[in-house]
């Protein structure tokens, strides 16, 4: 038998859109839902294509990508995202470590990350639901005094 950890990837996605969330802020739902769209129909470099050409938010949804990639990439194999935070080497990264690699880790990839958008766009809806649903509570007591 290996020592090979099993991990739940699901809880990895979910964690992971969690913290997503959490750094976008209310206006996450229009940026994950793009980010969702590209990678359904085009793909994962096309995904990270898409994501380091928008401005500020496409470069946090990249990051929290590459921080869950790096959770299933063999050591040595890793998309580079340390100090070095070069969107070429990045990119370069993704296509020799997940593209290129084989047909069973792009899928893996394309699908684990499918699911953490997912998970992030309700996450974004929930949290707008809530916000709306506080502010009209708050509207409500000051117009009854």
């Amino acid at each position: 038998m290996s020592n090979t950890t099993i991990q739940n990837l699901d809880y990895l996605a979910a964690k992971h859109a969690q913290k997503l969330i959490e750094n976008l802020g209310e206006n996450a739902e229009t940026p994950v839902t793009k980010a969702l769209g590209v990678l359904q129909e085009n793909g994962v470099y096309a995904c990270f294509l898409y994501l380091y050409a928008r401005e500020k938010d496409g470069g946090k949804i990249a990051g929290k990508m590459v921080d869950l990639l790096n959770k299933i990439l063999p050591e040595g194999e890793q998309i580079r995202n340390g100090k070095s935070k070069e969107k070429k080497e990045i990119l370069e990264d993704v296509a020799n470590n997940v593209t290129g690699k084989s047909i069973e880790r792009l899928l893996l990839a394309r699908e684990l990350l499918e699911q953490m958008l997912i998970y992030a766009r309700y996450g974004a809806k929930a949290a707008a639901g809530n916000e709306q649903k506080k502010n009209q509570s708050s509207n409500d007591n000051e117009s009854e005094s």
